[in-house]
């Protein structure tokens, strides 16, 4: 089997408070995020993880903010020489709004979701808006959803593991490349929240849970395993990767 590159593309940004990425801190702080779909490359299949906004705002304060790019869908796709039409399989890292808006154009992939993913785009919680169903009723109704109950192998080289961190049928995306195995982090983080600053690792803190969240304790115990046995960590909105076209 051989190694797999990753293609971070930007295809979205957002504007807010940086304590929505940093638990119980950077409150104030106003801060612009990148919204990736990652396209893997390698093997028989074209993959990407998750497909961003239908709609992206571009500016060029945005991308001064983040460093680089911001692509609709199709054109970020292009550089790769693809077409939404040409992917076999989207891995969804969960379902909010943001990281599924361009599932329908994908009309030939098929989607691993969590099993919870599925459930609670279905019926969301009051305090969880960003669940909009009808970015996912033509997959749904096409029959290309394949539920993920537990953690397991996509294609050779690359398998999920369940990682209820941000949303409860979060999936982390393991992907083999030439320099290890890099994790695509199946919730809502920067790197910060990774390799935090002084000011938190003084208070014994490895890990900075994200801002929203299912459970605090559960979060940093599960983002501290994955930092401990991941090569290559790859925060789901880290700005780093804006100007970066290839990893691994």
């Amino acid at each position: 089997m051989g190694k797999y590159k990753i293609h971070p593309i930007v295809v979205g940004t957002k504007i807010f408070d940086k304590s929505m990425m940093t638990y119980q801190s950077g409150h104030g702080k106003i801060y612009t995020i990148p919204i990736y779909c990652w396209y893997i490359e390698g093997g028989d299949k074209k993959i990407l993880v998750d497909t961003g906004e239908m709609n992206p705002i571009k500016s060029e304060d945005r991308e001064k903010s983040i460093g680089g790019k911001i692509y609709n869908f199709e054109e970020g796709l292009g550089r790769w020489g693809l077409s939404p039409e040409d992917i076999n399989i989207v891995i969804h890292t969960h379902l909010h709004n943001d990281h599924c808006e361009n599932d329908y154009k994908c009309e030939n992939a098929e989607f691993f979701i969590h099993k919870k993913e599925i459930e609670n785009i279905h019926n969301p919680h009051p305090l969880d808006y960003r669940y909009l169903d009808d970015y996912i009723i033509e997959i749904e109704e096409n029959g290309q959803i394949r539920q993920v109950e537990e953690d397991r192998e996509i294609v050779p080289g690359i398998r999920v593991i369940h990682t209820p961190v941000h949303t409860e049928g979060g999936l982390t995306v393991l992907v083999k490349t030439s320099q290890g195995t890099a994790a695509i982090t199946g919730f809502c983080v920067i790197k910060e929240n990774f390799y935090p600053p002084i000011e938190i690792t003084s208070m014994e803190m490895e890990v900075i849970p994200p801002g929203t969240l299912i459970n605090a304790y559960d979060a940093y115990d599960i983002m501290l395993n994955i930092k401990n046995t991941a090569d290559i960590i790859l925060p789901l909105h880290e700005p780093e990767f804006a100007s970066i076209d290839t990893i691994g």
